[in-house]
Protein backbone atom coordinates (compact mmCIF):
# COMPACT_ATOMS: atom_id res chain seq x y z
CA UNK A 1 0.00 0.00 0.00
CA UNK A 2 2.72 2.48 0.86
CA UNK A 3 4.62 1.64 -3.08
CA UNK A 4 1.32 2.47 -4.71
CA UNK A 5 0.43 5.66 -2.37
CA UNK A 6 4.49 6.62 -3.14
CA UNK A 7 4.08 5.97 -7.31
CA UNK A 8 0.82 7.65 -7.27
CA UNK A 9 2.41 10.64 -6.03
CA UNK A 10 5.59 10.55 -7.57
CA UNK A 11 3.73 10.19 -11.16
CA UNK A 12 1.42 14.01 -9.97
CA UNK A 13 5.05 15.57 -9.30
CA UNK A 14 6.64 14.43 -12.51
CA UNK A 15 3.25 16.21 -14.42
CA UNK A 16 3.52 19.01 -12.34
CA UNK A 17 6.87 19.38 -13.43
CA UNK A 18 5.71 18.72 -16.78
CA UNK A 19 7.47 15.58 -17.34
CA UNK A 20 5.68 12.13 -18.63
CA UNK A 21 4.54 10.15 -15.59
CA UNK A 22 6.81 6.85 -16.44
CA UNK A 23 10.41 7.90 -16.74
CA UNK A 24 13.10 7.19 -19.01
CA UNK A 25 16.17 7.31 -17.21
CA UNK A 26 18.19 6.93 -14.08
CA UNK A 27 20.57 7.10 -11.47
CA UNK A 28 21.78 4.49 -8.92
CA UNK A 29 23.54 4.29 -5.93
CA UNK A 30 23.71 2.93 -2.37
CA UNK A 31 23.90 4.47 0.92
CA UNK A 32 25.53 2.47 4.37
CA UNK A 33 24.03 3.67 7.70
CA UNK A 34 24.32 2.02 10.98
CA UNK A 35 21.72 -0.10 12.28
CA UNK A 36 20.06 -0.58 16.17
CA UNK A 37 20.55 -3.16 18.33
CA UNK A 38 16.73 -4.06 17.45
CA UNK A 39 18.43 -5.17 13.80
CA UNK A 40 18.69 -9.13 13.56
CA UNK A 41 22.52 -10.09 12.89
CA UNK A 42 20.96 -11.61 9.93
CA UNK A 43 20.14 -8.38 7.66
CA UNK A 44 22.97 -6.92 9.17
CA UNK A 45 27.07 -6.53 7.56
CA UNK A 46 29.96 -4.96 7.98
CA UNK A 47 30.39 -2.06 4.81
CA UNK A 48 34.42 -2.39 5.03
CA UNK A 49 34.37 1.21 2.64
CA UNK A 50 32.26 2.95 4.84
CA UNK A 51 33.06 1.41 8.02
CA UNK A 52 30.00 0.89 8.79
CA UNK A 53 28.23 -2.51 10.53
CA UNK A 54 24.54 -2.15 9.65
CA UNK A 55 22.57 -2.06 6.29
CA UNK A 56 22.67 -0.48 3.04
CA UNK A 57 19.72 1.35 1.14
CA UNK A 58 20.26 0.73 -2.57
CA UNK A 59 17.81 3.58 -4.73
CA UNK A 60 17.35 4.09 -7.98
CA UNK A 61 16.39 7.84 -8.66
CA UNK A 62 14.38 9.58 -12.15
CA UNK A 63 16.14 12.70 -13.20
CA UNK A 64 14.24 15.02 -10.78
CA UNK A 65 15.53 13.26 -7.65
CA UNK A 66 12.29 10.87 -6.86
CA UNK A 67 12.79 7.17 -5.69
CA UNK A 68 11.79 4.52 -8.48
CA UNK A 69 13.35 1.64 -7.29
CA UNK A 70 14.52 1.29 -3.42
CA UNK A 71 16.25 -2.25 -1.95
CA UNK A 72 17.53 -2.71 1.80
CA UNK A 73 20.24 -5.59 2.38
CA UNK A 74 23.02 -5.89 4.75
CA UNK A 75 25.99 -3.57 4.55
CA UNK A 76 27.84 -6.29 3.55
CA UNK A 77 26.64 -6.64 -0.07
CA UNK A 78 28.48 -5.36 -2.66
CA UNK A 79 26.73 -2.52 -4.81
CA UNK A 80 27.21 -4.81 -7.92
CA UNK A 81 24.92 -7.72 -6.41
CA UNK A 82 22.55 -5.44 -5.28
CA UNK A 83 22.60 -3.60 -8.27
CA UNK A 84 21.69 -6.44 -10.21
CA UNK A 85 18.16 -7.00 -8.69
CA UNK A 86 17.67 -3.88 -8.37
CA UNK A 87 17.70 -3.06 -11.98
CA UNK A 88 15.56 -6.02 -12.71
CA UNK A 89 13.13 -4.63 -10.30
CA UNK A 90 13.26 -1.04 -12.06
CA UNK A 91 13.02 -2.47 -15.15
CA UNK A 92 9.89 -4.72 -14.22
CA UNK A 93 7.82 -1.18 -13.22
CA UNK A 94 9.88 1.43 -15.30
CA UNK A 95 9.83 -0.36 -18.75
CA UNK A 96 10.52 2.96 -20.35
CA UNK A 97 13.97 3.23 -18.69
CA UNK A 98 16.41 2.55 -20.59
CA UNK A 99 19.64 4.82 -19.45
CA UNK A 100 21.06 4.83 -16.06
CA UNK A 101 24.01 6.43 -14.51
CA UNK A 102 26.28 4.46 -11.51
CA UNK A 103 29.42 5.09 -9.92
CA UNK A 104 32.12 2.80 -9.89
CA UNK A 105 31.03 0.21 -8.09
CA UNK A 106 28.47 -0.96 -10.52
CA UNK A 107 31.01 -1.61 -12.68
CA UNK A 108 32.37 -4.76 -14.36
CA UNK A 109 29.99 -7.59 -15.25
CA UNK A 110 26.72 -5.33 -14.46
CA UNK A 111 27.31 -3.25 -17.32
CA UNK A 112 27.03 -5.82 -19.73
CA UNK A 113 24.37 -7.43 -17.57
CA UNK A 114 22.04 -4.79 -17.89
CA UNK A 115 23.25 -4.01 -21.68
CA UNK A 116 22.47 -7.65 -22.68
CA UNK A 117 19.77 -9.18 -20.12
CA UNK A 118 17.62 -5.71 -19.24
CA UNK A 119 18.48 -3.30 -22.65
CA UNK A 120 19.30 -1.06 -20.64
CA UNK A 121 22.43 1.78 -21.10
CA UNK A 122 24.31 1.49 -17.73
CA UNK A 123 26.70 4.17 -17.59
CA UNK A 124 29.40 4.39 -15.04
CA UNK A 125 30.57 7.99 -14.13
CA UNK A 126 33.96 8.27 -12.53
CA UNK A 127 35.69 10.33 -10.90
CA UNK A 128 39.33 11.54 -12.41
CA UNK A 129 42.39 10.15 -10.78
CA UNK A 130 43.90 13.95 -10.83
CA UNK A 131 40.78 15.49 -8.46
CA UNK A 132 40.91 15.37 -4.63
CA UNK A 133 38.98 16.93 -2.60
CA UNK A 134 34.53 16.99 -3.32
CA UNK A 135 33.88 17.26 -7.25
CA UNK A 136 30.16 17.28 -8.48
CA UNK A 137 29.69 14.56 -10.88
CA UNK A 138 27.61 15.06 -13.80
CA UNK A 139 24.44 13.20 -12.83
CA UNK A 140 25.16 11.31 -10.01
CA UNK A 141 24.54 14.45 -7.65
CA UNK A 142 21.10 14.02 -8.00
CA UNK A 143 20.91 10.52 -6.43
CA UNK A 144 22.83 11.88 -3.68
CA UNK A 145 20.41 14.89 -3.15
CA UNK A 146 17.51 12.33 -2.77
CA UNK A 147 20.02 10.79 0.02
CA UNK A 148 19.94 13.91 1.78
CA UNK A 149 16.19 15.13 1.31
CA UNK A 150 15.91 11.41 3.08
CA UNK A 151 17.64 11.78 6.29
CA UNK A 152 15.96 14.84 6.96
CA UNK A 153 13.41 12.05 8.76
CA UNK A 154 14.69 11.38 11.71
CA UNK A 155 13.62 7.77 11.98
CA UNK A 156 16.29 7.21 8.58
CA UNK A 157 19.28 8.28 10.71
CA UNK A 158 20.00 5.29 11.83
CA UNK A 159 18.43 1.72 10.70
CA UNK A 160 15.88 0.79 13.42
CA UNK A 161 13.45 -2.24 11.56
CA UNK A 162 13.99 -5.61 12.23
CA UNK A 163 12.56 -6.32 9.11
CA UNK A 164 14.10 -5.08 5.74
CA UNK A 165 10.78 -4.64 3.76
CA UNK A 166 9.39 -2.26 6.87
CA UNK A 167 12.79 -0.40 6.02
CA UNK A 168 11.60 0.05 2.61
CA UNK A 169 8.44 0.84 3.32
CA UNK A 170 9.73 3.92 5.98
CA UNK A 171 12.19 5.13 2.85
CA UNK A 172 9.00 5.79 0.07
CA UNK A 173 7.02 6.83 3.33
CA UNK A 174 9.77 9.46 3.53
CA UNK A 175 10.20 10.31 0.16
CA UNK A 176 6.26 10.53 -0.18
CA UNK A 177 6.22 13.88 2.39
CA UNK A 178 9.05 15.41 0.51
CA UNK A 179 6.66 15.01 -2.77
CA UNK A 180 3.67 15.98 -0.90
CA UNK A 181 5.49 19.16 0.36
CA UNK A 182 6.74 19.71 -3.38
CA UNK A 183 3.30 19.30 -4.36
CA UNK A 184 2.00 21.93 -1.56
CA UNK A 185 4.26 24.18 -2.61
CA UNK A 186 2.84 24.36 -6.33
CA UNK A 187 -0.33 24.67 -5.45
CA UNK A 188 0.11 28.44 -3.75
Amino acid sequence: MTAEFHDRLRDRVREAAGRDPEPTAGIIDAQSVKAATSVPAVTRGFDGGKKVNGRKRHIVVDTLGLVLAVMVTAASVTDRGAGQTLLVRLRGRHWRVTRVWADGGYSGHLVDFARGVLHVALTVVRRSDDTSGFTVLPKRWLVERTFAWLMHSRRLARDYETRTDTSQAVIQWSMSMVMSRRLMRRAR
